[in-house]
This record gives C-alpha cells, structure tokens and sequence, in this order.
C-alpha cells in the first residue's frame, strides 16, 4: 500500500471513529431526552401554538380556532385510514407464507451484522424509490427477517436501516409534487408562469440525472452511516424474541355450515379475482387514457393491491380475517398522533389579516437570500424545517408551493428545480420526525427513541449531500 492509500484509508478510519462517536453521543441524548412520540407531538403543537401567536400577530383564541376545526385537527381523517391500512394490510400480507419465504430469501443474502444493514438499507431503499408506502413496510419486514438470522445484530440499528431511506422517498416514482407538476395548469395556478398549458416532465425531475444520482448517492450514504454506527458486541442489544416469533399455526373446522362458508375456496376465488380485476382495469384505462400510469400509483390504489395480494396470499378469507385482527393493535399510535399533526397543520397555514401565514414566513426567509443557483438549496433547507411541523408531501405542497413558485420564476430559477426543492427538503427531515416512523416502529415493536438517535447524524450528512447535488444541478 503506498502512501496515497495509506493516507486515504486512514482519513476513513478517522472519519469513521469520528461518526460513531458523535453517534453515540446522539443516541444518549435522544434515549435521555426524547419523550414518547405522541409527546413529541403535543410539544410540537405547543410551539407552533405559541410562534403563530408571536411571528403573525394573530390571537390565542383564533390560532386555536385554527387547530381544532374541521381543516385542523380534524383535517387528515382519510389519510389516517390510509395509513392504518398501510400498516395492517402490509402487515397481513407479510404474514402470509409466500410472502415470507420471499423476505428470507433476501435476508439470506446477509450473514453479518454489516452485511444485513447493507442488503435491508438497498432492499429498503429500491422498494422506497418505487413507492413510499410499500418501501416502509417492505424495509422494516425484511429487518425482522434479518434479524432473525443474524441474532447479534442490533435490532434498533437495524430498524432504523430500513426506515433511513425515507428520505428520499420523494425523488422517487411516487414523489407526489414531481407528478403534480407533470399536469398542465398547475404550475400557473402556483403562479410560475402565464401559460396554462406549460407543464414539467418526469424526465426533468424524477428521471433526471442529477436527480438519480442523489438518490444513488444518499442510499450508499446511508448504507454506510448505518454499518458505522453499529455498536460493538458489548453495547449490541439484540432483538427481543418475542417481537420474532413465528406465528401459529391455526387450524380451522367446519363443524356447522357458517364454518364452512368462511372457509370457502369459491367465496375466496370470486373476492380476489374481483379485487385484480379492477386493479388491471385501473392501469389499463390510464393507459388508454394516456393519462400517467406513475400518478396512479396512488396510497389508495397501493392499500388496494396489498389488501387482495393478502386475501390471495393467505388462502381462505377466514385467515385473512385473523392476519388483519393480529395487525390492527399495531395502528393505535398513527390513530392518536395524526390527529395533533392535522392539528399543528392546521395551526401552520392559517394566516393573518394579511394572508401571512407561519409557514410562508418561514419559506420567504429562505428565498430572500437566494441566487438562481442556490434558490433549490435554501428552498430545500426550508422545507425540511417546514416538514417538522408539516409532515406530509400534499400539505408541504400546498403550504410551499405558492410562495416559492413565483420566487423561482422571477429569480430565473427552473421549475424543475425548484419544485425538486421542495420535494427533497419535504421527505429529508422525516429521519428525525416521528410522524412517519409511527408505521414501521408498530410493526417492529419499538418506539422513536429507540432509533432517531442514529439517524441524527446522517440528517446532517444527507442535508449535505444534497446541498451539493442541487449546487452542481444548477451547474448543469
């Protein structure tokens, strides 16, 4: 080894120490300091509370109106189903047996504990760049299997390995503001341009390569934050075997004709085929359409096809009926959190007499110091404070879009690029955010203290990484 590699490999080793140790730091304090995650979201609340009243000027009383109407508190009552969906049916479907030969298969790819952190954060992070929902539950099932294999692995590492990838969630096929923009008017409606029909293609933002590569970048980023910050053999907690446990075997009889119909093979038939029958119908139609069969890859449509893969997978509808009972004790968290985020939304984007709102103060901070070249960036960095408060990719939309839309057309900014600010700074944060962790720690049985510790020190690494992909974008 020459001196040029000695060099380099001991930069490594020292960047690594270096890592680790502000890891562990991170994860004292979090395990410390960090309440329960409903707590964090009444402490959230009780901030956004207090800044609305001080940075609008808006009373106490019409700050609360704001968080506990209809359009507040009460404002994501369908996306709470859908979430409850993506966790039971996600669930259900995992714990079928075709479904887990499938998850060992690929947790047998692994036979150390760096090894399994690679394969779950690249399974996890192919699944998440696909679809969001189906990337959150596939990451933290093969975790489980993983764990199963290897028993000296840290469970709470490896958690936190498959949900990493959340962050680039929206630089993906379901990254909701890239195919927002590919319809035209929209981009008009934010006021970017005149024109109606002027729309933004997924080549110029999902498919672009600066784009992709950033995704590539950031999964091999946490891949190796991950496998860095793996503790040693005497401070590796393993996983709890209870959380592992086969499930039984049930068996069922017919000993009266309603045992009978719930067991029945044609009941199940009609209901499955019924269920890929409009899902083929679905794409289909978009396709004739000419319509973009990526848009259709909404949450409802994905619930959908976990749902009937399930009903498929388990057999007979009588043992579908039991997956998804032992499955639904693992919603109770995202039943009571969402409801105080819907609230602290509500709160974020109810403005003054002025049309100020809390969240437009904070993205005009941002783009006021913005150049043509650095306007993705900052708008990115707000988005990633906004989606603290705002957890959810429409909401971040809605609350950003109009304020840095216009900004972007008149500093001559791309609105691909603007708009891909956003969308990164929207799904950036989540690795500190409980709010979308909620699914995947019910199913993995642990809480956000457990793993948000070691996923500090790679929000910081990942803010960098993509600071500079969207510096050099604008280069090219």
């Amino acid at each position: 080894m020459d001196s040029g590699e000695s060099r380099s490999w001991f930069n490594f080793r020292v960047g690594g120490i270096l890592l680790k140790a502000i890891t562990n730091v991170a994860v004292r304090i979090v395990n410390r300091w960090m309440p329960d995650a409903f707590l964090f979201a009444i402490i959230l609340t009780i901030i956004t509370f207090i800044g609305c009243v001080v940075l609008t000027g808006v009373s106490p009383l019409r700050v609360l109106t704001y968080w506990g109407s209809d359009t507040g508190f009460w404002g994501l009552l369908a996306f709470t189903m859908q979430m409850c969906l993506v966790v039971v049916l996600g669930s259900a479907l995992a714990h079928a047996p075709v479904v887990n030969r499938l998850l060992v298969k690929c947790a047998s790819l692994a036979h150390t504990p760096k090894q399994g952190i690679v394969v779950t954060v690249i399974v996890s992070g192919i699944c998440m760049w696909i679809n969001w929902g189906f990337g959150l539950i596939a990451g933290v099932l093969l975790a489980k299997e993983v764990a199963k294999r290897i028993p000296n692995i840290d469970y709470r590492v490896l958690i936190a390995s498959g949900y990493s990838v959340i962050c680039m969630w929206h630089a993906g096929l379901s990254g909701s503001i890239p195919l927002t923009i590919t319809q035209p008017g929209i981009l008009a409606s934010m006021g970017y341009t005149d024109d109606v029909n002027y729309a933004v293609s997924t080549a110029e933002t999902i498919f672009f390569p600066v784009n992709l590569a950033m995704v590539a970048v950031v999964i091999i980023a946490c891949a190796v934050v991950m496998v860095v910050s793996h503790p040693d053999a005497e401070h590796t907690v393993a996983v709890d075997p209870a959380l592992l446990k086969d499930d039984e075997v049930r068996t069922y009889e017919k000993k009266v004709p309603a045992d009978a119909i719930e067991q029945s093979k044609i009941l199940w038939a009609i209901t499955w085929i019924a269920g890929f029958a409009y899902i083929i119908y679905y794409f289909v139609n978009m396709v004739v359409t000419g319509a973009d069969v990526l848009s259709g890859l909404t949450l409802n449509i994905v619930n959908m096809i976990f749902m009937f893969l399930g009903i498929l997978a388990h057999g007979s509808l009588r043992r579908y009926i039991d997956a998804i009972g032992d499955a639904a004790t693992s919603a109770a968290g995202i039943i009571l959190q969402f409801p105080f985020y819907a609230g602290i939304m509500g709160i974020m984007v109810g403005t003054n007499d002025e049309g100020v709102c809390l969240a437009s103060i904070i993205a005009t901070t941002f783009v006021s110091i913005a150049t043509p070249i650095t306007f993705p960036m900052f708008t990115f960095l707000a988005g990633g404070l906004i989606n603290i408060f705002v957890p959810s990719g429409g909401g971040q939309w809605a609350v950003q879009g109009p304020i840095s839309m216009p900004a972007a057309a008149m500093i001559g900014c791309p609105a691909a690029r603007a708009a891909m600010g956003i969308a990164w700074g929207d799904c950036w944060t989540n690795l500190i955010q409980p709010f979308w962790a909620l699914p995947a720690l019910a199913i993995a049985g642990l809480s956000a203290r457990d793993i948000m510790g070691y996923l500090v020190m790679l929000t910081i690494v990942v803010g960098v990484i993509v600071c500079i992909g969207f510096v050099i974008w604008a280069m090219v």
